[in-house]
């Protein structure tokens, strides 16, 4: 263990490198169990579970982090967003997001959110919020919770069609005018 590992374990951070060196390791694509995260980490095995009961506790605090990161791209944009097309903007951060991290949103939505994770609730019911409070800017009405789920679920299935490989995924500005397209169609067919 280096200084700087104790050091920081020692100002309490260690959940934060825990976090950060797990998120390392999902997106590299290596497989890992709480024992290969505390080696890379430097800490003992016992240590990443004073902060995580276990791997999926780890897993849920990345897709709480995953949620969290991607409200706050979505809420980077001009908000409200002032017609169709400016809210077409956040299909197309939601779908960058995706190809940014894409272990981490296969990580969020890959499975069922356990609703005993308070946080993970809250963090995925922020991001439907945003992605909701967008929408009745632009369409306001009784309309608008549906057309927000269509629009949820039109990015997010473009998204997977990308990562999975069913559409190309080579011209980040092609994407872009796509996920445009493909919301201008749903908002605004004529």
């Amino acid at each position: 263990m280096t200084a700087e590992t104790r050091s920081g374990y020692h100002h309490g951070d260690l959940r934060a490198a825990l976090l950060a060196n797990a998120s390392e390791m999902l997106e590299s694509g290596e497989n890992f169990s709480m024992r290969a995260l505390a080696k890379r980490a430097g800490v003992s095995a016992a240590a990443p579970y004073r902060h995580f009961d276990d791997r999926e506790a780890l897993e849920s605090a990345l897709a709480v982090e995953g949620f969290d990161g991607l409200r706050a791209t979505m809420k980077a944009l001009p908000s409200p967003p002032a017609d169709a097309a400016a809210l077409s903007e956040y299909g197309v951060a939601y779908v960058r997001f995706a190809l940014a991290h894409p272990a981490r949103f296969k990580l969020m939505f890959g499975r069922e959110c356990d609703d005993r994770d308070d946080e993970r609730v809250r963090a995925a019911g922020a991001l439907n919020t945003v992605f909701f409070d967008a929408v009745a800017a632009v369409f306001p009405g009784p309309g608008a919770e549906a057309l927000a789920t269509a629009g949820w679920a039109l990015a997010h299935g473009l998204a997977f069609l990308h990562l999975d490989g069913k559409l190309d995924n080579l011209d980040p500005e092609a994407i872009d005018e796509r996920v445009r397209a493909s919301f201008m169609a749903v908002l605004d067919p004529h």
